[in-house]
């Protein structure tokens, strides 16, 4: 007996191969929006999608607006969520030169197309891509093809950082620890355990130049344990398991300022997701719900 092969798209990860291209399905989304609707545009994204997977969207537009329905039933303001924290990251990256930053590592990069997208950074950044050897294989792949080959200025370092420090392969890469940095950890926080979550920021605390800087993003702690009860949150939560990356860290209220000041870090902010709706989804985009389950958080290296 055979199993009927689902359609890409009939469930709410159904034809993703990973998460990475899962908010390469976002970033897409949204660029597809009006201009007054969308808050970002990022022309890259597509490629990272699933060809059958588009295919069968675009022949399956009733469907595909049922199940966009049935995903803010469930999960009211996650991608949203995830929309915002994009943008805020872009907009932080933007302004990075501008504030004597002179280079950029993200970890956990997936298949992130600022160093291509974003026109402040041309050649006044170094940039640092870290991610699993398959992720970086797929995406200078694609990339290849589609923008020809790489610039010089992006290192892109194959790394598993849930086993591994990032700091030997960034300096093979040409990594300076004299230079100021901004560190990126985006979509990345929750999908570690706690013990790499820890050690990732206390050595970028330990190996950084004095005034570089972190910002992640990040969950609460009931998110990731499976007690929270609040805007789909076991929704979201069982959305990752099937995917394959489940989230593993998150914390608990009032955590995050002692936590990172405790590492080493000073000026600590957190950022909640009510900032995106109150700077991007307004007039036209008002009626877009933002999760209040994503935060932000932003500290500088001290020495």
């Amino acid at each position: 007996m055979t199993t009927k092969k689902s359609p890409p798209g009939r469930s709410l990860m159904a034809g993703l191969r990973t998460m990475a291209e899962g908010i390469a399905l976002q970033r897409f989304a949204e660029t597809m929006l009006p201009e007054d609707q969308r808050i970002f545009s990022d022309p890259y994204a597509i490629h990272f999608i699933n060809p059958a997977m588009l295919a069968w969207g675009r022949d399956h537009p009733a469907e595909v607006s049922a199940m966009r329905e049935e995903i803010e039933r469930k999960m009211p303001g996650w991608g949203n969520a995830i929309r915002g924290r994009i943008r805020y990251f872009d907009d932080i990256v933007a302004d990075a030169p501008g504030k004597g930053f002179r280079q950029l590592v993200i970890p956990g990069a997936g298949y992130d197309t600022r160093a291509y997208r974003i026109g402040t950074l041309n050649d006044r950044m170094r940039i640092f891509e870290i991610d699993r050897p398959e992720i970086v294989t797929r995406k200078t792949a694609i990339l290849t093809k589609v923008i020809g080959p790489l610039p010089d200025r992006v290192a892109c370092i194959p790394l598993d950082l849930g086993q591994e420090s990032m700091w030997a392969a960034l300096e093979r890469a040409g990594f300076s620890p004299a230079a100021k940095t901004l560190f990126l950890l985006e979509g990345l926080v929750m999908y570690l355990p706690r013990p790499a979550v820890d050690r990732l920021l206390a050595e970028i605390a330990q190996n950084a130049r004095a005034g570089s800087a972190v910002i992640f993003d990040f969950v609460p702690q009931s998110l990731s344990d499976g007690t929270s009860e609040s805007e789909g949150g076991q929704h979201i939560r069982d959305g990752t398991i099937q995917a394959g990356e489940p989230i593993l860290s998150g914390f608990a209220g009032g955590e995050v300022v002692p936590y990172l000041a405790g590492l080493g870090y000073s000026g600590v902010q957190v950022i909640p997701s009510r900032v995106f709706a109150e700077r991007y989804f307004t007039g036209t985009r008002a009626d877009r719900k933002v999760s209040g389950l994503m935060s932000l958080a932003s500290a500088e290296v001290q020495k």
